[in-house]
């Protein structure tokens, strides 16, 4: 396995499905099967997961709402969002615990570093829930933070689209994506990976991100198998990607397979 520690960041749109608001029970155990396979493997799993299908803490304004309180109860959808990977977890045997960046007593342990890296030591897949626990910070963030604390590996993205490319793949067709690139090449070609918050928190602590199709089945297996899925974003770029992946070159072209492998 390339990677002792994970921190895998979902967002709330993707549990939706095809559904237009809500959770999508396939997608949802999809997910939770998926973590079971890699955390069966030894791999130490911890989750960050968004809550943009329920309510994002942005709408609050345009529903004329105040900002800090609409971020709240952004927070509150992401526990939502969580109780429910827990629960898919726990159907399928798997330990967890789902710790809170707002004190929620009766649902989930308060968030403790020294307890997270305590849990992950004896094997529960750990999600993180309520962001950081403070308004106008993203679950992109709380990702970043989250990992960087308790020292995972990487932040492995799972997302709809299978990697970053040079424009937004399902608007340009003519899009390519990028197998490897710099911290410093993303914010050059002003590519949109995290919120700004969250990548210079990766970048100043030298934490590599993979963007993935995380609804491509088996993607995240194969990503921890060391196959080449994704993009992966490094200090060094390709060198780094060489250096951990020495049977895929790092010299590839830029892949021209855009939407195809979309969910």
């Amino acid at each position: 396995m390339k990677y002792n520690r994970i921190l895998l960041k979902l967002s709330g749109e993707a549990l939706m499905g095809q559904q237009q608001y809500g959770i999508d029970a396939t997608r949802l155990m999809q997910y939770a099967e998926e973590i079971k396979a890699v955390a069966a493997t030894g791999t130490q799993v911890a989750v960050v997961i968004g809550g943009g299908n329920i309510f994002r803490g942005v709408q609050a304004e345009a529903f004329g709402l105040d900002r800090v309180q609409g971020d709240y109860m952004g927070m509150l959808a992401t526990v939502i969002n969580s109780m429910a990977l827990q629960s898919a977890l726990e159907k399928l045997d798997v330990n967890t615990r789902l710790l809170s960046g707002v004190t929620i007593q009766r649902v989930c342990e308060p968030y403790i570093r020294r307890r997270a890296l305590r849990h992950l030591e004896k094997g529960r897949v750990v999600i993180f829930g309520a962001g950081i626990g403070s308004p106008y910070f993203t679950t992109d963030s709380a990702a970043s933070l989250r990992a960087i604390e308790i020292e995972a590996d990487v932040v492995l993205k799972g997302t709809r689209v299978d990697g970053i490319y040079t424009a937004d793949p399902e608007k340009d067709p003519s899009a390519v994506r990028y197998p490897e690139i710099t911290f410093d090449e993303v914010m050059e070609k002003n590519l949109n990976v995290m919120d700004m918050t969250a990548f210079t928190l990766c970048k100043e602590n030298n934490l590599p991100i993979i963007v993935f199709d995380m609804n491509k089945e088996g993607n995240l297996q194969r990503l921890l198998d060391g196959e080449s899925v994704g993009t992966l974003v490094s200090m060094h770029g390709s060198e780094a990607y060489q250096l951990a992946n020495p049977k895929h070159s790092s010299l590839q072209p830029a892949v021209k397979d855009i939407p195809g492998q979309q969910a």
